[in-house]
């Protein structure tokens, strides 16, 4: 119920009667008190006044479960939360209460997790009251050949969003790295759970560099925060629940049509590579071209020096800015 108190307080803006908690929440007054007592231990700066009820003055920076459910606007993407103020890995967590049987749209937010992973085993970092840290579960009755492109329409959540929320002319860097300036916002590793030729889960973690004042001296040159592009802090809760609702309204659009074609124009249109020269780098060959845009399913297209075009495979291959990152 704290989180339905918090939603109600915050849309309201002014005082809300204890009565009309209680009838709205068909609860006694002595289940609303203790509910406001317990936000009022967890930082939330909220006003009594007899015959006048209850307003919300000010709140903590948290990515706590009733912070995050308070601000959320979707149907069922980010129901419910789980949230650690520790945790070795959320898309560990999320993995075991899948196969736990946990429903579809579950998030599992951390404010500090210790043993983050990116792409190809990479570390990544998430300091306490700094980033994000999160993963959500879906069960979508698609074959596995097509869990790719779900990474991509993720990677356009977190662009919209910061672009929504933050004002940021955030992009894409293929397949779905979120990126300013020519540097790295986002990370995003997604794990997918299979039987025969079907899926049974998949976890998508997401990281983004939210309130960091510092980045590590060895990732400098490519990676940046929120708080460095914009110079004062951003309400990592808000942005959460931003990227929840952009995800829910493009994985929508995904599922609809079963790739990205209704999709594909908005992915281009943020794609931070397309016009630019690339270095595709396979297993044992690489070569450059010119970025064109992605196809219905997510391929980077890629036209070369004598005018042939390469479809390359989001997982199975790197793609490098000539001249950069980007």
């Amino acid at each position: 119920m704290k989180a339905e108190i918090l939603q109600l307080l915050r849309e309201r803006g002014d005082f809300v009667s204890g009565q009309e908690l209680c009838e709205r929440f068909q609860v006694s007054r002595t289940a609303v008190w203790k509910s406001i007592q317990q936000l009022q231990k967890e930082g939330y700066q909220i006003e009594a006044v007899t015959r006048r009820g209850y307003r919300l003055d000010g709140f903590p920076d948290t990515v706590a479960a009733a912070e995050v459910e308070s601000r959320l606007h979707t149907q069922w993407i980010g129901h419910p939360v789980r949230y650690f103020e520790e945790i070795t890995s959320t898309n560990q967590y999320a993995k075991q209460m899948a196969e736990d049987g946990a429903p579809e749209g579950l998030l599992v937010v951390a404010d500090c997790q210790t043993k983050g992973r990116g792409r190809s085993g990479r570390s990544w970092a998430t300091p306490a009251g700094t980033n994000i840290a999160m993963t959500l579960l879906l069960r979508p009755k698609l074959p596995p050949e097509r869990i790719s492109m779900v990474t991509l329409v993720m990677g356009m959540a977190v662009a919209g969003a910061c672009r929504r929320c933050c004002g940021l002319p955030v992009q894409i860097k293929w397949p779905n790295d979120a990126v300013i300036g020519g540097k790295k916002l986002c990370g995003i590793l997604t794990e997918m759970s299979t039987e025969i030729a079907s899926v049974s889960y998949i976890v998508i973690g997401t990281g983004i560099n939210v309130n960091m004042k510092e980045i590590p001296e060895e990732l400098k040159e490519i990676a940046t925060s929120l708080l460095l592009e914009l110079g004062h802090e951003v309400n990592r809760a808000e942005l959460i629940a931003c990227v929840m609702e952009e995800f829910e309204r493009y994985y929508g659009s995904f599922l609809e049509k079963g790739d990205l074609s209704a999709l594909q124009d908005t992915y281009n249109e943020m794609l931070v590579n397309r016009g630019r020269g690339v270095r595709v780098l396979e297993p044992e060959h690489e070569y450059d071209g010119t970025a064109e845009g992605i196809d219905e399913r997510g391929r980077l297209l890629v036209r070369l020096e004598d005018g042939s075009v390469n479809a390359v495979y989001a997982g199975e291959v790197s793609v490098r800015g000539i001249y950069g990152y980007v």
